[in-house]
Formats: C-alpha cells, structure tokens, sequence
C-alpha cells in the first residue's frame, strides 16, 4: 500500500523464473501478439474489402476476430512490460480493469458464436425466410448485444470488489483473471451467485444454444440431399471446433480458482497463457483455412501473380 497516493498494489506472483529467462518470454510473447494482430487484421480486412463477404456469416466471423484482437491487446502489452520490468506489480484499480476486459470479451465471444450458429441454423434450416430474417437490423442487433451484454454484467462484480477488504497483495496469475477473488478477506455468497448467474447468462446459456442449433442442423442435413449435407459440413465445423477450443479454455480459467494449490506454478502458467495466445491465433487460421470463400481471397492476396 502507497500510503502517499492512496494506491494498492498487487503483485503478480505468477510468473515462472522471469529473472532469468525475461528476455526469451519477452521475444516469444512480442512475436505472438505481432502474429495474432496481423492474422486476425488481415482476415478483418478481406470481410472488409469485398462485397461478396458482406453477408451476416462472415461479418460475425470479422467481429469474433476483432474480439480476440481487444482480448488479446487487454493481456498482451502489460505482460511484456512485465517481462521486462524488475517487479511484476499492478495498481488494484487496473487489476480490476483488465478483469472487467478480460470477462466480458470472453462473454462476448460466446454470444457471437451463439449468433453464427443461429444464422447457420437460418441458413441451412429456414433459406427461403432467410434474408428476411438475417437483416443488417438483425445483425447489427447482435453484435451490440454481443459486446453491451457482457460488459454491463461483469460491471458489477468488479464494481463491488472495488470495496472489497483484502487480506492478501499477491496474486498467483500473470494477468488479473478470476484469481482476483482470492485477494478479498471475505467472498459474500451473493457474489458467488451473481457471478454463477453471469456464468450462465454468458457462457452456459449461450453454448446450450449453440448445440441445440447445430443439433438441429444435423438433423435437417441428414435428411436432405447432399449438397446441403457438404454446406453444413463446410460452415458449421469451423464454428463447432471454435467453441469446443473455447469452451475447454474458459472451463480450465473457472476450475483453477477452486484447485489452485493442486496446480503446479509451471503447470498454471503454460495453462493460463494457452487462453490467450493458442486461442486468438487458432481462430484466424480455422476461419482462413477452413471457410472457402475466405480462403480463396488469402491465396489471392499472397499469390497475386496467379490472379487471372
């Protein structure tokens, strides 16, 4: 505590012989974030440029790339401050802040995933009411809920731990995630539901969703010819195994702040930036590889002499 500005600090304890290999984390981690900007811009930037990618799949597609940009950028340039800094330290203010980011992208990447999955469901199930239903309205509908929804719930928790007492100054993570709870003396048991509440509301609801339409889908293809069976196949994979990706990471993120002493300190630090560095690259390369349309404008883009 810095009596004199009135400001808490917190130590992130989760750093693994950084003294001794700081400059190889920072050379890693910098080459990472470089590599999830560009990866992720340019796919950005082929949705952007052309018009035959103007439909709601792939501008759901760009907004779940753009959320693992901001995700990635909340984490990415304190840690390599970090990396290169003698204490690894973090007024409470901005340790609350970065949880508050971290959370409600991660919400947020559910929910968009929830809204691809239903315009897949329209798509494939409904596609003589789909342009009527897939407006840009409706899109633009979604994507405000995907982003507004998240940030005003995980607004409360970090709201109230703002006040929390806190009996500990050391937290045992490179980044504020979840962890942050055990600093506080007492976690009330309305907290604990509010925040079960927000778990469901963002992260269960939403993947019982997308099941159910992928459920759906699955059934509809299989009755019907095979070109809608390869449709399906080709536009609903990627978004499948995109969740499923997600889905372990975020459920490793929640289980570790109740078997934190059964982790060991190596263990949890190779785990916990696999949420932020496997994840943000995974993504632009299912989409680019996986989705043709995109695929054929990145083969364009790096072969431009083949162009016809």
């Amino acid at each position: 505590m810095d009596d004199e500005l009135n400001v808490t600090y917190v130590t992130l304890g989760g750093h693994v012989e950084v003294d001794k290999y700081r400059y190889l984390y920072f050379v890693i981690m910098l080459t990472v974030y470089i590599l999830i900007i560009c990866s992720n811009s340019t796919i950005v930037y082929l949705i952007w440029s052309h018009q035959n990618l103007h439909e709601p799949m792939y501008i759901f597609i760009a907004a779940l790339l753009v959320n693992s940009i901001l995700l990635s950028t909340s984490i990415y340039p304190k840690l390599l401050i970090d990396f290169l800094s003698e204490h690894q330290i973090i007024s409470y203010s901005a340790c609350l802040f970065q949880f508050h980011i971290f959370y409600s992208l991660g919400g947020s990447e559910f929910l968009l995933l929830a809204a691809m999955a239903y315009d897949r469901y329209v798509s494939i199930c409904k596609p003589l009411q789909y342009a009527t239903i897939m407006r840009k309205t409706t899109v633009s509908i979604f994507l405000v809920l995907a982003w507004i929804l998240p940030a005003s719930q995980v607004a409360v928790p970090a709201g109230l731990s703002a006040n929390r007492k806190l009996c500990s100054f050391s937290l045992k993570a490179v980044f504020c995630n979840n962890t942050v709870y055990k600093l506080q003396c007492v976690v009330s048991r309305a907290q604990i539901i509010h925040d079960m509440v927000i778990l469901l509301n963002v992260a269960l609801l939403p993947v019982l969703f997308i099941l159910f339409t992928y459920t759906r889908i699955l059934i509809i293809s299989y009755r019907s010819c095979k070109d809608v069976r390869r449709k399906a196949a080709q536009t609903c994979l990627p978004h499948l195994i995109v969740l499923i990706n997600f889905s372990c990471l975020c459920a490793y993120d929640v289980i570790t702040v109740q078997l934190e002493s059964d982790f060991p300190k190596t263990v949890r630090l190779i785990m916990t930036l696999q949420i932020v560095m496997y994840h943000p690259l995974f993504n632009p390369i299912m989409y680019g590889l996986k989705m043709k349309e995109i695929s054929k404008h990145l083969k364009k883009l790096f072969s431009p002499a083949k162009m016809v």
